[in-house]
């Protein structure tokens, strides 16, 4: 299991607790994920992509549980808020066998893109940002995981998902927490590879491809089921 540190001095009780937190959001989502019928759409040849464990995976904040779910003991180095909900996230990561990375767009993620860019380069594994985490706006990619697929060489495979039957939070992201047994329909997108030499004009028309194509396989997804979120 990846070591996991907050790095500030934490009681003894208190470790205790989070890490507890952790194995219980891992066993909650385990439960979910292994109950339900998962049907998978990869029309643009992504997983061959993901076997070589050089890519950034990519997928909204509303659609964590499916994509967490399945990227379970893959070694990855994944960011995670710094704030302090982001910390039961942070230790099911670790209880996945994946290595958080804190920090996001408004506390250390500067620090922490160049930290995640370190670890990408350490050996071979994927890493994985949310691009409109931790507090969006909903469904608009920031320019971090542009920055990090020019400084790694590595491809950007989006991923999401929806489900039959799921409550829909009235979050700003509009979670979505699917129903045990219920049926889910996963898709990845057409991987996308930026231009490491690029100028800002370049990254800016990545940055739209890529949320384009987030947003029109997660509209997909929905559709499936007869779903509309605004």
């Amino acid at each position: 299991m990846p070591k996991y540190s907050t790095g500030v001095h934490m009681p003894k009780r208190q470790d205790l607790f989070w890490r507890l937190a952790g194995i219980l959001g891992k066993f909650i989502l385990d439960v979910i994920g292994h109950t339900c019928r998962h049907r998978f759409l990869d029309p643009h040849g992504a997983q061959d992509v993901m076997a070589t464990k050089r890519f950034i995976s990519a997928f909204w904040h509303s659609r964590i549980l499916m994509p967490a779910f399945l990227h379970q003991q893959w070694d990855g180095a994944i960011m995670v808020s710094a704030s302090k909900d982001g910390e039961i996230i942070a230790r099911i990561i670790v209880e996945q066998g994946n290595e958080p990375i804190r920090g996001s767009s408004k506390k250390g993620g500067k620090r922490a893109l160049t930290l995640l860019a370190e670890k990408l380069k350490e050996r071979t594994r994927p890493g994985v940002i949310i691009p409109d985490g931790p507090q969006g706006p909903r469904r608009k990619v920031r320019p971090g995981i542009i920055q990090l697929a020019k400084e790694t060489g590595y491809p950007i495979v989006p991923i999401t998902y929806s489900a039959k039957r799921a409550k829909v939070f009235g979050s700003w992201d509009r979670f979505m927490l699917p129903w045990p047994f219920t049926e889910t329909t996963v898709v990845w997108g057409r991987p996308l590879t930026v231009n490491p030499d690029g100028g800002d004009g370049d990254d800016a028309v990545a940055r739209e491809a890529l949320e384009r194509e987030m947003n029109r396989i997660t509209d997909w997804a929905d559709r499936v089921y007869g779903r509309s979120l605004p």
